[in-house]
């Protein structure tokens, strides 16, 4: 990680990784993609698979940040964690990183508010169905500050949470965004969740997440 800090000023991160790969989720699947990620989650879902992001890291300053991202030259940037949104300073980066002119994204978890994010950035709101032990963290306010071309992404575990989030989808009317459903990796067998998606008939889409068809679990993929 080049140009770390070992203080923590005003204007600084604490980051994980940043590294270039293939989007693999949201309606820019595919694409080349810098991911930042933040340190840190307030969140412990059962199926977590960056837990190794909840400690650690270093202290970066925004400058360096936006620095780093500008030297992989990629329009597409994906800020996740963790919990980007945990560390207050991420609201900077992430309109540091559109006044550079890249496309943004923000992984975030629901759980914490999105009304203060830049209207440039695209939202992805990653809301907490009940086999991930953090429904309750949902904070429905959220869905007062989305913009058309934000989205809604449920992780599926099991038969519970399919219908759970199908009742959310209807009673909320959350398909005015696209709406992404996700099996949890090596738990629910993509085939099944297609059949519980083309029984019920939903508008929303159905995801895998391709950089773990292409790479499997490997950290900074």
């Amino acid at each position: 990680m080049p140009n770390k800090t070992s203080d923590r000023s005003a204007t600084a991160l604490k980051i994980t990784e940043i590294f270039r790969s293939l989007q693999g989720e949201s309606d820019s699947v595919g694409w080349p993609t810098v991911f930042v990620r933040l340190t840190g989650c307030p969140l412990r879902c059962v199926w977590c698979d960056t837990a190794y992001a909840f400690q650690g890291g270093e202290w970066m300053e925004i400058d360096a940040v936006v620095d780093r991202v500008g030297e992989l030259d990629t329009r597409h940037v994906c800020v996740t964690g963790g919990e980007p949104l945990a560390q207050k300073r991420c609201l900077e980066l992430l309109t540091r990183l559109c006044d550079a002119g890249h496309r943004v994204s923000l992984e975030t978890s629901g759980a914490l508010p999105v009304d203060r994010v830049d209207t440039r950035v695209v939202k992805v709101l990653d809301l907490k169905a009940p086999a991930s032990g953090e429904v309750a963290r949902n904070l429905w306010s959220n869905l007062d500050h989305l913009q058309p071309h934000d989205q809604i992404k449920f992780v599926i575990s099991d038969r519970v949470d399919f219908d759970w989030a199908a009742g959310q989808i209807r009673s909320r009317n959350l398909t005015r965004w696209d709406v992404l459903l996700s099996p949890v990796w090596e738990t629910l067998p993509p085939a099944t969740l297609s059949e519980w998606l083309l029984e019920s008939g939903l508008d929303v889409r159905l995801q895998l997440q391709l950089h773990k068809v292409l790479w499997g679990d490997q950290p900074g993929k």
